[in-house]
């Protein structure tokens, strides 16, 4: 057993390696509170012989009731009530947005579900002895149904917007709670059995040679993004204060390592202090600017995140990764523990996946190095917080300017057949502007990431093909009718 102690006072982060002795604990400054938290990771090398790496965190710092975790940030003081109550150290519990589900410890009773649309409340209707028997279980981490399952019993959904319901504290509570997750991950993915293996591509050269937009006229920008989770801590939904640090500084370290094209500078969300080079963060400008691009995250301002625990400590240990070309970015610790995202204007799928996969190994290579590894296995591929993001948690997406197969009725179910989804300009089930669209391959899991590129590059190029007819007064009801996903 192999022990790594991390010591903290105030923001202050040192590391120190030792084999078969106990934590020791270096501060500076005037202690008054104490922490410490474990994270593990196993490793099995080619001869068999299994190693487990233990790390103790250990954390004295001076309190400070207006930072966490022992108060909320002068930033997040400023927000509305309902939010403030998820940013904190506690569980999200709100009267005024129906959020009262404890996230400890699972009531003995299963709350009413019969109002609920999102999928867990329907496996749960269906089987509510599913509750009975996983409402006391733990992972080896501590993680309880009650943590991965607040979010859906807070938020009961819209019959129109179907939510999941359901998230994972940690990459145990995927075997755990099988029993739930395994029904609500087959109805999210439109069928995936218990058994299934899930296959994985990252190789560029398995890619279409297809111009999505040859006349370079009606896509304005396209991305690649996916999420990734670190081996051995806690999803963000349960990830303790150190946690979140020390993966922090895992991560920068291996984005700080990246060169060429991918080389760039780590922005800790404004109000941060766990980066001791930017000990306050990024300044508000520069939060403001790269919000307004786009290019970041916003303050969980949505019950589903802030019942999931996804807000806690808000704004520690988060922030945007970003290359010299502002073409790459890595958002850290906002509902994965990083969400990597490639993009570019104009429709060269080509360069921005090769760019996307080159990062993807440079990140793990770094990790690796430091003992640690991506969330993977055969059957989900890799482990997100979220279900709907399981296997490859890859969307590869184009803005296009559709405007005239956008006004038939059918054009949502059109892409729906193509292996698509059409969103608006504001996100899901939102409308769309001007006859702009954003689309993106539908799957997640059960393909490779090449797989769903060659889906989104195939389908979109079609889209394109129909709006370019249209334009020229043709018909294309045969051509529609017999639209399909492309298939190898």
């Amino acid at each position: 057993m192999f022990s790594r102690q991390i010591a903290a006072a105030g923001s202050a982060v040192a590391s120190v390696a030792a084999v078969k002795c106990a934590p020791r604990v270096r501060c500076e400054g005037p202690p008054t509170a104490a922490s410490t938290s474990s994270t593990t990771v196993t490793s099995q090398a080619q001869d068999g012989t299994v190693t487990t790496t233990t790390t103790t965190t250990t954390v004295v710092r001076p309190i400070d009731y207006n930072y966490p975790p022992y108060g909320l940030s002068s930033g997040v003081q400023k927000l509305p009530a309902w939010i403030k109550l998820g940013c904190g150290s506690e569980e999200y519990i709100c009267a005024e947005k129906g959020a009262t589900f404890p996230g400890d410890e699972c009531p003995d009773k299963m709350p009413d579900l019969s109002k609920h649309s999102n999928i867990m409340a329907e496996v749960l209707r269906k089987d509510p002895g599913i509750y009975d028997r996983l409402k006391n279980k733990k992972t080896s981490s501590g993680v309880g149904l009650a943590k991965c399952a607040k979010t859906g019993f807070d938020n009961p959904g819209h019959p129109m917007i179907k939510t999941v319901g359901l998230v994972g504290g940690d990459e145990e509570s995927y075997t755990v709670f099988k029993e739930l997750f395994d029904p609500v991950i087959s109805a999210r993915h439109g069928g995936y059995p218990a058994d299934a293996k899930h296959p994985t591509d990252m190789n560029p050269e398995n890619l279409l040679q297809v111009k999505i937009d040859p006349k370079n006229k009606y896509t304005l920008t396209t991305r690649c993004r996916t999420g990734r989770s670190v081996r051995g801590f806690a999803l963000p939904p349960a990830c303790t204060f150190e946690e979140r640090r020390e993966l922090e500084r895992v991560i920068v370290k291996g984005l700080l390592s990246l060169d060429g094209e991918l080389a760039g500078q780590y922005l800790p969300l404004h109000g941060s202090r766990s980066y001791a080079p930017m000990p306050g963060g990024m300044s508000e400008e520069q939060e403001e600017d790269l919000r307004k691009r786009g290019n970041l995250f916003q303050e969980p301002d949505s019950t589903l995140l802030l019942s999931s625990g996804c807000g806690r400590h808000w704004p520690d240990a988060r922030g945007i990764f970003h290359n010299h070309a502002k073409n790459f970015f890595v958002w850290i610790n906002e509902e994965d523990h990083m969400r990597i995202i490639s993009m570019e204007p104009g429709d060269n799928v080509d360069a921005i996946f090769r760019r996307f996969a080159k990062a993807c190994d440079g990140v793990q290579k770094v990790l690796k190095e430091e003992g640690y590894d991506f969330m993977h296995n055969d059957h989900l591929g890799y482990i997100l917080t979220c279900p709907s993001n399981l296997g490859t948690g890859l969307r590869a997406g184009t803005m296009v300017k559709l405007p005239l197969l956008s006004a038939r009725k059918d054009f949502r179910e059109l892409t729906k057949r193509m292996g698509l989804q059409a969103r608006g300009t504001a996100g899901v089930d939102s409308a769309s502007t001007g006859g702009k669209w954003d689309v993106s391959n539908a799957d997640r899991l059960g393909k490779s990431e090449t797989h769903l590129v060659n889906i989104f590059i195939a389908g979109v190029s079609q889209l394109i093909k129909w709006e370019e007819a249209l334009e020229q007064g043709k018909n294309i009801d045969a051509e529609v009718a017999n639209a399909k996903e492309w298939a190898p």
